[in-house]
């Protein structure tokens, strides 16, 4: 199902008839702290405090989030989830939707809520996220949500690194040292203090409690469970789906869930619950890799603990694949099959860099969006928007399915930006299976297939994802893993420009955001006209395909 502009336009004044206005202000700022107990180092909070508070609105509500850059680089500010229907410049991605906010310069993201769910809000700019940048956006419904739950506990969780991401990346990217560079365990945030220090939830019997679990790490995954209770999946990724009842969640970098837990009729006994940071990549060294951290579920105060017992082969953990849209919505008839290959290479560069297809990211100068916006015609090339930005341009409306195969060693979970995704199939690519390996088998789903917007393809695989190219804008399809994102695993969606053209324009105070830095709004990739890329850096060749 789709909607018009026009509806669409008329939707949103009646939500914002509904709502109120929310106002966040943020001065984003440089502050010393130690998160986990290995000494203090440089951070980004807001308003002098880490974690920042998460934001929490109605669907319907108007969210104004001023954000004044105190840092000595730009930033900017995502909506992790927003599909930002009708405001696609309000999607924070600095470079792409909009000029990043300068040093000692202000803007304000205001835009109405469209959506229910858990979603999460972070700095979309030099990858400021891995270094504190980053809060849960928690969306209730407005009215009677479709699934039934006494109270809200959110639970977030981070990977944190005694290095700031600049020297990790730098590491990474230095033709000169070995690649890849030594490992980092990392430490475990939960609501973004110390692992070891998770403060206790409270149970009361008989209650059902709805817990948002959101994985704000760059790097590493999160095993969650509760032990001597049922969990039942409702919600992924800010997309409501049938329930389905589970042991465990396992929670990719960007991913969320909501599980209800219907707390036990007698209050004799309490519990712990469990939480794992890991990475297969990682090798595993003991109370480091992985780490695990117990807290505690309290019923009553003084009461004897439930030892939780080990995973067995009979534990459920939550699939993608095997959950079902609650609205009920079937697989996509496709019109475009589009296949991404993920790789790595060595460049000319000297540098170990990722790719889909064979291309390294590289932002534009000019935002690709205001590329889109003011290029007439031309905006359906894709060669306007430069040699690196990868830029794919689809029809209004089409059905496209994206079949992505993972030639790498290592996992990644790729965000879509500006919609949710259908997950049809998992199977395994074969040529890049290690002679040794067993294929795994080709999983589908059956019926109606669950909607997200972060999807975890691991070595050897491939995954199957549909959806409608029914909001025009400029969205990013990117690695979630900060330091592959930033070796170039991503690309950028151009949709259905001529009606973007039409439908929307760029606020003046946004675009003053440019005109502070010197960029023009304007143009191709370079800010010139037609294919003249004069000002862009040379384009890396590849020199050895690793992968």
């Amino acid at each position: 199902m789709w909607i018009s502009v026009p509806v669409l336009l008329t939707l949103l004044q009646a939500l914002a008839v509904l709502g109120r206005r929310v106002v966040v202000n943020w001065d984003v700022g440089y502050v010393d702290i130690d998160r986990d107990g290995y000494g203090s180092r440089r951070a980004i909070g807001v308003n002098g405090v880490l974690p920042i508070p998460p934001v929490r609105v109605t669907v319907g509500d108007t969210l104004a989030l001023t954000v004044h850059n105190s840092l000595n680089l730009t930033t900017s500010i995502h909506a992790h989830g927003l599909f930002q229907k009708g405001t696609n410049y309000m999607d924070g991605a600095a470079s792409t939707t909009q000029c990043g906010i300068p040093p000692g310069s202000q803007f304000t993201y205001e835009y109405v809520v469209q959506q229910a769910g858990t979603f999460w809000l972070h700095a979309h700019d030099h990858h400021q996220n891995v270094d504190g940048l980053r809060t849960p956006l928690v969306v209730y419904d407005r009215g009677s949500p479709p699934v039934k739950y006494d109270e809200d506990i959110l639970l977030s969780f981070e990977d944190w690194y005694t290095e700031t991401f600049t020297e990790r990346l730098r590491v990474t990217l230095d033709p000169s040292l070995p690649f890849p560079p030594p490992h980092r365990t990392g430490f475990g945030l939960i609501n973004g203090i110390n692992g070891n220090l998770t403060k206790p939830i409270h149970f009361q019997s008989g209650r059902t409690y709805r817990l948002r679990l959101i994985n704000m790490s760059s790097t590493r995954w999160f095993q969650f469970s509760l032990p001597g209770h049922a969990m039942r999946v409702v919600e992924i990724d800010g997309m409501y789906t049938e329930p389905l009842d589970v042991d465990g969640v396992d929670i990719a970098p960007a991913q969320r869930y909501s599980v209800l837990v219907t707390a036990h009729s007698t209050s004799s006994f309490n519990y712990h619950f469990n939480t794992t940071m890991y990475a297969t990549f990682i090798p595993v060294e003991p109370g480091l890799s992985p780490r695990i951290f117990i807290g505690d579920i309290i019923y009553q105060q003084g009461a004897p603990f439930v030892q939780p017992s080990s995973y067995d082969d009979s534990f459920r953990w939550a699939k993608d694949i095997d959950l079902h849209a609650l609205d009920q919505e079937p697989a996509l008839p496709v019109d475009r099959s589009l296949e991404l290959v993920i790789g790595r290479s060595l460049y000319s560069t000297g540098q170990n860099l990722d790719h889909f297809n064979n291309i390294t990211y590289a932002p534009p100068i000019t935002p690709a969006l205001y590329t889109a916006l003011g290029m007439g015609n031309m905006a359906t090339d894709e060669k306007v928007y430069g040699p690196q930005a990868h830029a794919i341009v689809l029809k209004h409306n089409e059905v496209i399915e994206l079949v992505i195969h993972n030639s790498e060693d290592v996992p990644h979970p790729l965000h879509l930006h500006g919609h949710a995704f259908q997950i049809t199939e998992y199977g395994p690519t074969k040529q890049f299976l290690p002679s040794n390996a067993t294929a795994f088998p080709v999983v589908k789903n059956s019926g109606v297939p669950a909607k997200r917007d972060t999807v975890l393809i691991v070595p050897a695989q491939y995954v199957k994802l549909r959806f409608r190219a029914n909001n025009p804008g400029v969205w990013m399809f990117h690695c979630h893993m900060d330091i592959h994102f930033a070796m170039g695993l991503a690309l950028t969606f151009i949709e259905a420009p001529e009606v973007l053209q039409k439908t929307q324009k760029v606020p003046p105070d946004m675009l003053e955001l440019c005109a502070k830095q010197g960029v023009k709004t304007t143009g191709n990739a370079a800010g010139n006209q037609g294919l003249n890329f004069t000002g862009l850096p040379p384009v890396p060749t590849i020199v050895l395909r690793e992968a």
